[in-house]
């Protein structure tokens, strides 16, 4: 069994308690809880099941806290991978898109013409959300035509449209005329029921 580290002693197990109640985030503070255990004197096992931690965990955060005091008992978030496009290739980028689509060779009209370019000049593999991420944060919004109908046929339009508009305005005037007249009084008797309240009196 390897040797426990030892703990810096310039703070004492009270200033660690202090400050795991003035801590705002929460796992820091159950390291101060559990390192303070270890300055009283607790074993390893019982100081790391104070933090809710194994003991090698509680071994690596005595190691940060040796190295960086209390302020080394934070998580660290993770960078992240690095960007694949860097700053040469956001100028080509940019060059192309700036310089308009060319129906011609080399014809960038899409997002996959600008991946397989890049491809072309840095042999650099990329996704559509990279692509779409990089032009954002140079200033490029991404617009999309409206869509068509396949064949369609513009003369064909106004001509329905021309068409349509006062037939709709006629036919609406006239059914709401023809409604009016077939609504009958409701205090009115149909004709069969008076028949059969005369025969069966």
């Amino acid at each position: 069994m390897g040797q426990a580290i030892a703990v810096r002693t310039d703070y004492t197990s009270g200033e660690l308690r202090r400050l795991a109640q003035r801590a705002k985030d929460a796992g820091k503070a159950r390291r101060l809880l559990a390192i303070a255990a270890v300055l009283d004197g607790a074993s390893r096992e019982e100081a790391a099941r104070i933090g809710g931690m194994d003991r090698q965990t509680l071994r690596d955060w005595v190691i940060r806290f040796n190295d960086e005091g209390p302020e080394g008992l934070i998580n660290i978030p993770s960078p992240g991978a690095p960007a694949k496009l860097k700053a040469a290739h956001k100028a080509f980028l940019a060059r192309i898109v700036e310089e308009g689509p060319t129906p011609a060779i080399p014809g960038v009209v899409r997002w996959c013409d600008l991946i397989m370019r890049l491809h072309e000049e840095f042999g650099l593999s990329v996704s559509d959300d990279t692509i779409y991420r990089a032009l954002k944060e140079l200033g490029f919004s991404h617009l999309s035509a409206r869509p068509r109908a396949y064949r369609q046929d513009p003369n064909a339009i106004a001509a329905f449209k021309r068409m349509a508009r006062p037939v709709c305005k006629g036919f609406v005037r006239g059914d709401l005329i023809s409604l009016r007249q077939r609504i009958r009084p409701v205090d009115r008797v149909p004709a069969k029921m008076e028949i059969r309240a005369s025969g069966s009196s």
